[in-house]
């Protein structure tokens, strides 16, 4: 990991008709060419992402959308991409121009609203036409704030970084911890990463980077092994760890291998907890019990990796649902950005740890299930339930462990 991953960066979605300068936008508030800009309405056919630092506030990633107005069958492809980046945007940026705004903004607007995002209304090419009096007093009751600007000038630019700065959550980078809420400082955390076909040599997996650098933040100390040197690391130290987290699909042999005492979990299921609503997500897990022959399961992952044979998602959590529930279950799989509309086809979703992904899209998927009633789930949720030892894995949470219990009851 040398930059922040994307799954921790403030996303910032910039929205609004064609040929508004939405990229032109972009690039003057990155002062990069990173969209092309072109006076030929609907230049920018799929999300274009930046990350960058907007300093003070941190690293962030701004996404510029087609134009949501896009006509013809291509433009509809296009303005489903667009809407899509509504499920997973911390901060919009609606761009109009002077006298224009209509009942299209308005419905951009509410959609945001709807999802509790805050708003900057971006009037652009003032340079060319003014805003009006009449209309600025309108469009401030209309958003969160209101900037009039020229992209092509840089006028008003550095006051729409300051809005952004202005109306970002305040507790986005400050309060969420993947790990190092767990392990008190100086205490040891015993991560168990398998090297596999899907840890390719010279790298391992994001959340287990993103677990030691926050072992590290907190002053905690990692101690990193692989499954089959567990015991030996185990009986190496001097006192018992605070916590060992497992890569998921390695759960049977390292709960074998810790002593009961030891609290332990795995990387999904920490990821659960960092990037979703973990309690959701058990209360979900139970209806695996549900489950009977011919059901459709989801299985979703925001990563893009090409399956390799012995994939987790479509070989190892197929296999292990198979013999839990004694049916043949049916399985269709997405990736990415890719996620139904329509879930009523399916009796469950079971999640990956969305460490590609930002936690607003992943609560946004979570609503969608609440909402179609299909039950969602985790990997390493469903794994530790399939093998009995979910009740085990979440040891280490509380409160998660309260409402497993109460859901069971």
């Amino acid at each position: 990991m040398q930059s922040t991953p994307k799954a921790l960066r403030l996303h910032v979605g910039i929205f609004g008709r064609r040929n508004v300068g939405k990229s032109s936008l972009l690039n003057a508030i990155t002062r990069q060419q990173v969209s092309i800009v072109s006076a030929v309405a609907g230049t920018t056919t799929d999300p274009v992402e930046k990350p960058m630092e907007l300093l003070p506030l941190g690293p962030v990633l701004f996404v510029d959308t087609a134009g949501v107005d896009d006509e013809g069958a291509l433009g509809e492809l296009r303005m489903q991409r667009t809407r899509a980046i509504l499920d997973r945007v911390d901060l919009g940026v609606v761009v109009t121009e002077a006298g224009t705004w209509g009942p299209f903004e308005d419905g951009l607007l509410a959609e945001l609203k709807r999802r509790h995002v805050p708003v900057v209304i971006a009037v652009n090419k003032v340079d060319d036409r003014p805003l009006a009096d009449g209309e600025r007093t309108r469009l401030l009751h209309a958003g969160n704030a209101l900037v009039a600007l020229s992209a092509l000038t840089g006028e008003g630019v550095a006051e729409v970084r300051e809005a952004l700065l202005r109306l970002a959550p305040a507790d986005h980078f400050d309060s969420r911890r993947i790990i190092s809420d767990l392990v008190p400082p100086g205490a040891v955390a015993v991560l168990v990463i398998p090297i596999d076909k899907e840890a390719p040599k010279g790298r391992i997996i994001l959340p287990q980077v993103m677990a030691i650098r926050d072992l590290l933040d907190g002053e905690s100390l990692a101690f990193v092994v692989q499954d089959r040197g567990l015991r030996q690391a185990l009986d190496g130290l001097k006192a018992p760890p605070a916590l060992v987290v497992t890569d998921s699909q390695a759960f049977e042999g390292v709960a074998a291998a810790v002593p009961p005492g030891v609290p332990m979990t795995s990387f999904s299921i920490l990821m659960a907890r960092f990037q979703g609503d973990l309690a959701e997500q058990i209360r979900g897990t139970l209806a695996i019990d549900r489950l009977t022959g011919g059901d459709r399961v989801l299985i979703a992952e925001t990563c893009t990796h090409h399956p390799i044979g012995d994939d987790i998602g479509r070989v190892k959590i197929p296999k292990w649902l198979g013999e839990y529930t004694g049916a043949n279950l049916e399985f269709a799989h997405v990736q990415g950005r890719d996620f139904p509309a329509d879930l009523s086809p399916y009796r469950l979703v079971v999640h990956c740890g969305n460490c590609t992904g930002n936690r607003r899209e992943m609560l946004s998927r979570i609503h969608r299930c609440r909402e179609a009633g299909v039950p969602i789930t985790n990997y390493g949720l469903t794994i530790a339930y399939s093998l009995g030892i979910l009740e085990r894995a979440l040891a280490p949470f509380p409160s998660a462990l309260e409402v497993y219990r109460a859901a069971r009851a």
